[in-house]
């Protein structure tokens, strides 16, 4: 049996055994075992997923941490101390645990070391700015518009929790198009405001 189904039975089994405690997120963590940085940011960014009152806000710093944290000391993370408080209610940590073990079993298909090249700690130099990117977008008010950023941090961590390079490659890829298309809309949006102005009927004389 390989590590991953392991760690996703562990994650089963404490979804299993959880009464009616909350789980904070240096718990969640502390779960993953040795499974590397990326298991940090698998942690933060599953909750970006799930409707969780509040937590785009809160993680998105915590993710900003973890782009300072890349620049400075990659390839070695730890979670960060006011993050890791941020407690889940126990139904919401029962979901949290049984869809991260849910996922290391998926991805355990797809997923192998390969094109470890994209692994190299001196990625650090655009992999930080990436993740800081990806976290200013969850932080916005945006309606849903935590969706596709957290996904291409879940690739990213799922690629370096698996040592995968291709998976960590697509979840760059997805963020650049997010990039891509929020600088396009941001250009239309200037490109038509002072015409929308000029033709706004209530607009003060």
């Amino acid at each position: 049996m390989s590590v991953h189904h392991t760690q996703a039975e562990r994650l089963r089994a404490a979804a299993t055994a959880l009464q009616d405690q909350p789980l904070s997120l240096q718990q969640l963590f502390r779960l993953h075992g040795r499974a590397g940085p990326g298991a940090l940011l698998v942690v933060l960014a599953v909750p970006c997923l799930l409707p969780v009152p509040g937590a785009g806000m809160l993680l998105s710093m915590g993710m900003v941490m973890v782009a300072w944290m890349i620049w400075r000391y990659y390839p070695r993370l730890v979670m960060p101390r006011k993050v890791g408080r941020f407690q889940l209610s126990p139904s919401m940590a029962r979901r949290a645990l049984n869809t991260l073990a849910w996922l290391y079993e998926k991805a355990s298909r797809v997923m192998r070391t390969r094109q470890r090249w994209w692994l190299q700690p001196g990625h650090r130099v655009w992999l930080a700015p990436f993740v800081a990117a990806m976290a200013l977008i969850i932080f916005l008010p945006i309606p849903f518009g935590n969706v596709v950023p957290a996904a291409a941090l879940l690739l990213i961590g799922l690629g370096l929790v698996f040592e995968d390079g291709l998976a960590m490659l697509s979840g760059v890829v997805l963020g650049v198009v997010l990039l891509a298309v929020l600088a396009a809309l941001a250009g239309g949006a200037a490109h038509w405001a002072p015409e929308l102005w000029a033709a706004w009927p209530l607009r003060p004389q």
